[in-house]
């Protein structure tokens, strides 16, 4: 529409930009703005000639707000209602003629408001801001934008950026913000090398809610990225204090974390209630604490400066202050380098020892945790010029509670695991036995790390008529539950071994006890355990023994060969209704036996056959002709995980013996009464020939009780069998399976004294049964060196 021109024609606004119409004499339209199409759909086509009364709402009268201005409800093109205020100036030339202005409610005429919130925004130079319409298109941006734009990169480079976000690449997110209107908020992007931008997206729509275009807002925050960095790697990180449940390693898992985390120089001082093991008192002690000592140091560079406190030294000076001490104990210190040295009491010693060179700021908090005091932790910066803000306050802070609770953990099952390593050794037998059957050595190491004590053990006791019984077992699980398991299981297997029993039916005997023992425990309980039980017998030089799911043992034989003994092993005890299988060797003397448990040949970090490295370390040592303990030493030195087994690590080391055929004297007798007396007249010969002048009265009586009762109860043939060593060993053997019987005899009765005289006489006395028939063996103590030892 083109308004009227000359002298007498209506004067039109300079502007486009306001949402205005020029109304001739009878009220009709005769000029359109561009801004009032934009305010009500018409176009200056359409609405030319139109009465200005058309547009208004039928039944509506306009209040007057404010001056001259009157509030309209006018008819939008699509139908809608719009609400402006409508000023009228009329024209005083010839023809009449009325210009009609409208405004917002807020009283700004036109599109001002949004017209100067745009400008603001465009003219600003700290946030790039850029309009793009709804293809994507770069429509204006600011200088910030322009300013931030990579060289020789076109209008498209933000678009264009690489690598995706949770919000997909930048292109998507601004083609789903332009489809959908959903805003994204503070995306961040990689930006150039090594730099990082947080973009901010909404979409942009005009009066009548129609989608135009989208606005983006760009922000650096490169810095403020790479601290939320730093701060998630040492949260992070932070999971690894205290992964070894030992205090001066959980220094050093701290230190590795605040280096680089918060500084380039960090240290940790301990109390040496802590580093001896003592468990620190409670409260928060200043000077009467114990002298801390610095464990644990890190520098950025790899190199601790040589003027400052060095590990292992002391870190409490005479002349440090009473305001330091408290720091170090109650709070935590933030200081630059004069307040440290105003702390330090401008002392030159104690600010050389304690204040790096070069520092610009310092942080130290104090280890401490449920009321008790383990230390303090303190790092520096040289090179950063920032001070520690709060952010790096609390990081300190977390970090240190976090190595005070991994060192009071520690103390925790420091103290359960001494209880437990202390009765677990105070339940196994001397570590180094002397028999006539063998010498023997154990060795034990309890599981370290964060592996509580096992329930391994080892056992070597004698048993009658010289022989000696050689056990190992291991418990099935760890702590003190399985060390009370392997007490029970140790006393039964000494008591059942003095029952003579052989091997297959004393662990038979075991197992039984062991299901006892299951159905008296908790459902969370496991019971369970293997076990080798071997008895060797010096005389014959015959070994017998029997497995409950334990290893086999390893021989070598004097000439230096070694070999897995053919044990079959059966179920593990507890399980039942499965016998066990007994196997049986012939040792010559200077065998040497190994039993062991599993731990001491697992190769959990080894990739060798842990049971052929064993036998071949075993070979050579025996070779080497090392005394039994120190071939022990050796073995468990060569673990691969000696420091910290994850399992108990048990051995028991036997070199046989055998008894000279001179040192015993073997007869035979018939049913015949007579036998006594030639019983009597043999012995006496024989310990004559022996020098055994001192008990050859009380073995004559014991031999004559001994023989009597056998031809009176059971019999012949009758066996008879002196044997000499640190003890006289009498046996007599008959047919019968009677079983002896102590009993005090009553003064009118005539017999039943001879077991009740046996007891007076000898020192120990007991029955065995074999294959066929028993044995009623004494021993008496000689008082004398026993005879010199067979070489091997």
């Amino acid at each position: 529409m083109t308004p009227p021109a000359g002298g007498g024609g209506h004067q039109v606004p300079d502007t486009d930009r306001v949402a205005a119409a020029l109304l001739d004499a009878r009220g009709r339209v005769v000029w359109w703005s561009r801004a009032a199409e934009d305010l009500l759909g018409w176009t200056s086509a359409q609405i030319a000639g139109t009465s200005a009364r058309d547009l208004l709402e039928p039944d509506v009268t306009g209040s007057r707000p404010s001056g001259s201005a009157r509030r309209l409800r006018l008819r939008h093109s699509s139908g809608a209602v719009v609400e402006a205020d409508v000023h009228l100036v009329r024209s005083d030339a010839a023809g009449g003629g009325t210009l009609v202005v409208t405004a917002g409610p807020d009283g700004l005429v036109g599109w001002d408001r949004d017209t100067a919130f745009a400008r603001a925004v465009l003219g600003q130079d700290r946030i790039a801001v850029a309009e793009l319409d709804m293809d994507l298109r770069v429509v204006r941006t600011n200088a910030a934008f322009e300013a931030m734009r990579p060289a020789g990169q076109g209008d498209d480079w933000l678009r264009d950026l690489p690598g995706s976000g949770i919000h997909g690449t930048v292109r998507s997110f601004m083609a789903l913000v332009a489809e959908t209107g959903a805003p994204v908020i503070a995306a961040e992007y990689p930006f150039g090398a090594d730099r990082v931008l947080s973009l901010t997206c909404i979409r942009i729509s005009d009066p009548l809610g129609a989608p135009v275009g989208i606005a983006i807002a760009a922000i650096e925050v490169t810095e403020r990225y790479h601290a939320q960095q730093r701060l998630s790697t040492a949260y992070r990180n932070a999971f690894e204090i205290g992964g070894s449940l030992d205090v001066v390693h959980s220094a050093r898992d701290l230190v590795a974390v605040l280096v680089p985390a918060l500084g380039d120089l960090a240290c940790v001082d301990f109390p040496d209630d802590v580093l001896q093991g003592r468990d620190p008192p409670l409260g928060y002690p200043g000077a009467e604490a114990s002298a801390p000592r610095r464990v644990a140091v890190r520098s950025a560079d790899g190199v601790w400066p040589r003027g400052l406190a060095q590990v292992g030294e002391p870190t409490a000076p005479e002349s440090e202050s009473p305001e330091l001490a408290a720091l170090v104990v109650r709070g935590v210190l933030v200081a630059d380098a004069d307040l440290l040295r105003e702390i330090m009491g401008h002392d030159p010693r104690l600010i050389a020892r304690f204040m790096p060179e070069g520092m610009r700021s310092a942080l130290g908090c104090p280890l401490h945790h449920r009321g008790r005091f383990f230390g303090y932790a303190a790092v520096y910066r040289t090179h950063d010029p920032d001070p520690f803000d709060e952010a790096d306050v609390k990081l300190m802070q977390d970090l240190c509670h976090r190595a005070a609770l991994a060192i009071d953990n520690a103390f925790q099952f420091t103290r359960e695991h001494h209880t437990a390593v202390v009765l677990q050794r105070s339940l196994l037998p001397p570590s180094a036995t002397e028999s006539a059957a063998a010498e023997t050595a154990g060795t034990y190491l309890p599981a370290g790390g964060s592996v509580s004590v096992g329930g391994d053990w080892f056992d070597a006791f004698p048993l009658s008529s010289l022989r000696i019984a050689l056990v190992v077992g291991d418990v099935i699980g760890h702590g003190l539950q399985a060390t009370a398991t392997m007490a029970r299981l140790r006393t039964a297997v000494q008591t059942l071994a003095d029952l003579d029993l052989p091997p297959d039916e004393l662990l038979m005997r075991l197992d039984d006890l062991v299901q006892r023992m299951m159905t008296e425990a908790d459902e969370s309980d496991t019971l369970g355990a293997s076990c080798l039980f071997a008895l060797y017998d010096p005389v014959t030089r015959v070994c017998q023994m029997a497995s409950a799911g334990h290893p086999p043992p390893a021989l070598v034989l004097p000439d230096g060969s070694a070999e897995y003994l053919a044990v079959v092993p059966g179920p593990t005890l507890g399980v039942g209704d499965n016998p066990f299988e007994v196997f049986t060797t012939t040792l010559p003397p200077g065998s040497v036996l190994a039993l062991y448990t599993d731990g001491l040949v697992r190769r959990d970090h080894d990739t060798g056959d842990g049971e052929a490295g064993l036998l071949a370390s075993l070979s050579r040592l025996v070779r080497e002709g090392e005394p039994l303990d120190r071939i022990g030493a050796k073995l468990i030195a060569g673990h691969p995980s000696h420091d910290y087994p994850d399992d108990d690590v048990t051995l028991l080391l036997a070199r046989t013996r055998a008894v000279a055929e001179h040192d015993m004297a073997t007869w035979e007798y018939p049913a015949d009464p007579a036998a006594v007396h030639e019983a009597r007249a043999d012995v006496n010969g024989r310990l004559e020939a022996w020098g055994l002048d001192e008990p050859a009265f009380a073995t004559e009586l014991i031999v004559s009780e001994l023989v009597t009762n056998a031809l009176r109860y059971a019999g012949g043939p009758i066996v008879l069998r002196l044997i000499r060593d640190r003890v006289l060993v009498c046996e007599v053997s008959d047919p019968s399976n009677t079983q002896p019987r102590l009993r005090r005899a009553l003064n009118t009765e005539e017999g039943g004294r001879g077991l009740f005289l046996i007891a007076q006489l000898a020192n120990r006395w007991g029955c065995r049964y074999g294959a066929r028939g028993k044995t009623i063996w004494t021993e008496q103590a000689l008082g004398v060196e026993p005879p010199p030892r067979r070489s091997p």
